[in-house]
């Protein structure tokens, strides 16, 4: 879960984290509050992404309950990858508090909610970018054969099996955190040198690894599937008729995976690495903390790098936020027809279909 490391043991320069005596000691868990320029400076950014992680993805649910009504398979997904991640937002004050402040003062039982919502959220908003990844391979190569798996119903129980999977990384660990030592941390057992490095490999596994391999094999099988019809003369069934469409087609679709891929990658990687990196010691235990606490604020801000890339990539979601922040203001380019506003891929409209995927 993202919180594995963040949360459960902040570090000392004065601690090693490798030795699991230290660990029962109060006293050097603590770290005196510093106001220093690094300390100001994530607390900053940790502002920053609460506060753009919860508008963005709240205009995202609010654009699809309002002017979408979940009318597309498609719109299902982002809907639920929307939630996850605006609800991953609702933690990190608290997570920011905590790392500030060196202690937790919610209490236990807030302590073990944060967590679980924490990894639920996470591992939902995942797993509903891998399952994504899937659906535009089937929505662009063949839509008519895959029409039956793509309906609104299907995706929405896809979607729900999503977040009851979500529980199976995250519920064992984040019923053992607790306030035992002031802070919302792990019972130190939990962490024993035994147990540590099996729970890293799996949530590294169906966290990052798997989700990234499908994804990649996806949107490459995608890309290669579209360049490969362009090419021998032929169009995919979502595919409009107007001249180079392939070509064009193609490009959204590579520019979409490129974001989609490298943006996941650039976000989650440093974090499991730096878990790894934690398995070993090291003589730079202040710099380690300081890496380790910038790439877990990396980690987050990936839940608001979704809606900017559906920004960037989709007309529909332009249309839709111009349409709810001004409501007032009508130009021809806001108008659609129906088909289009639903932007549903089975529909002829190939640009906004590629582009919502991400």
């Amino acid at each position: 879960m993202h919180s594995t490391t963040k949360m459960d043991y902040p570090f000392s320069p004065d601690l090693d984290y490798n030795d699991n005596n230290n660990l029962t000691d109060r006293d050097e868990l603590f770290l005196p509050v510093k106001m220093d320029a690094f300390s100001i400076t994530i607390a900053v950014l940790y502002l920053v992404i609460c506060v753009l992680g919860l508008a963005g993805n709240s205009l995202v649910v609010v654009a699809i309950l309002k002017l979408d009504k979940m009318a597309s398979a498609t719109t299902v997904y982002i809907f639920n990858l929307a939630l996850a991640d605006g609800l991953f937002m609702v933690g990190l004050p608290f997570v920011a508090i905590q790392n500030f402040m060196n202690r937790w003062d919610f209490g236990d039982a807030a302590c073990k909610l944060v967590m679980v919502l924490d990894g639920i959220n996470q591992f939902t908003s995942v797993f509903c970018l891998t399952v994504m990844s899937v659906d535009r391979y089937m929505a662009l190569v063949d839509p008519l054969r895959f029409a039956r798996w793509r309906t609104p119903a299907r995706a929405k129980m896809v979607s729900a099996g999503l977040w009851l999977f979500s529980m199976v990384p995250v519920l064992p660990m984040a019923l053992n955190f607790s306030t035992q030592y002031g802070l919302c941390s792990l019972d130190p057992k939990m962490i024993s040198e035994s147990r540590w490095p099996g729970f890293l490999t799996y949530t590294f596994v169906l966290g990052f690894a798997l989700p990234f391999t499908v994804m990649t094999a996806s949107y490459a099988a995608l890309v290669v599937t579209l360049r490969s019809q362009r090419i021998r003369g032929g169009r995919p069934a979502s595919q409009a008729a107007a001249p180079h469409e392939g070509q064009r087609l193609e490009r959204q679709v590579t520019k979409m995976v490129v974001a989609v891929v490298v943006v996941f990658a650039v976000c989650w990687l440093p974090f499991y690495a730096f878990n790894f990196c934690s398995l070993y010691r090291t003589d730079r235990v202040l710099y380690f903390a300081q890496g380790f606490e910038f790439v877990v604020v990396l980690s987050y801000s990936w839940s608001c790098a979704n809606p900017i890339l559906y920004a960037c990539h989709s007309e529909a979601f332009r249309r839709h936020f111009a349409k709810l922040l001004c409501p007032n203001k009508q130009s021809s380019s806001m108008h659609c027809n129906t088909d289009t506003e639903r932007y549903d891929l089975n529909a002829t409209s190939g640009r906004d279909s590629v582009s919502m995927q991400a």
